[in-house]
């Protein structure tokens, strides 16, 4: 029995999870998701718990039996807590700043890249003088939070040599050493 997976989700107050068939839908403070879930995982609601079985022991349906029960706790924490994700811009001249849902990046190439971030997300910048400039996006999705976070990074990941560019806050980058070290 997979151990994520038989563990039941409490539903806390103020958030509404309704089954239909195949299709799972959480309401929340924050908003509203959907989730479809395969037949080989059963989800049953009792009170305000919920709990989830599989139809058999094969490989697929155990592997799909935690996937689905973790799916839906995020979407129960999205709609009641929502995420949140801070990122540091690292570099001489780099900047950042966020107009609607529109974020601004000067990255030290020969234009500023600007990224339409989807409804969903609300994002914010703060820049303080000494400081990198620190990106905050919020939402209450998960996936698409996690997706925007991957692109905004893509943009300049982080160099192992100076560690210039875009990175978590609180994320550790594994410096090398340059030309200078090899000569002793």
């Amino acid at each position: 029995m997979s151990r994520i997976g038989k563990a039941p989700i409490t539903i806390p107050n103020g958030v509404e999870v309704t089954i239909n068939g195949t299709s799972v839908t959480v309401k929340g403070k924050k908003g509203e998701l959907h989730q479809q879930i395969d037949e080989c995982v059963t989800m049953t609601i009792d009170e305000n718990t919920i709990s989830f079985v599989r139809k058999t022991d094969s490989p697929n349906d155990r592997s799909k039996h935690g996937l689905y029960r973790s799916l839906v706790q995020n979407m129960i924490t999205g709609v009641s807590e929502g995420f949140k994700k801070e990122m540091e811009v690292i570099g001489v001249g780099y900047r950042a700043t966020a107009v609607g849902q529109q974020l601004e990046l000067a990255l030290g190439f020969s234009h500023a890249i600007i990224l339409s971030v989807p409804s969903d997300v609300k994002i914010e910048t703060v820049t303080e003088k000494g400081k990198a400039p620190l990106v905050t996006i919020q939402s209450h999705d998960k996936q698409l939070l996690g997706q925007v976070a991957a692109k905004i990074r893509s943009l300049r990941k982080p160099e192992p040599y100076k560690g210039k560019g875009i990175r978590f806050l609180g994320e550790e980058i594994r410096r090398k050493a340059g030309k200078s070290a090899s000569k002793k």
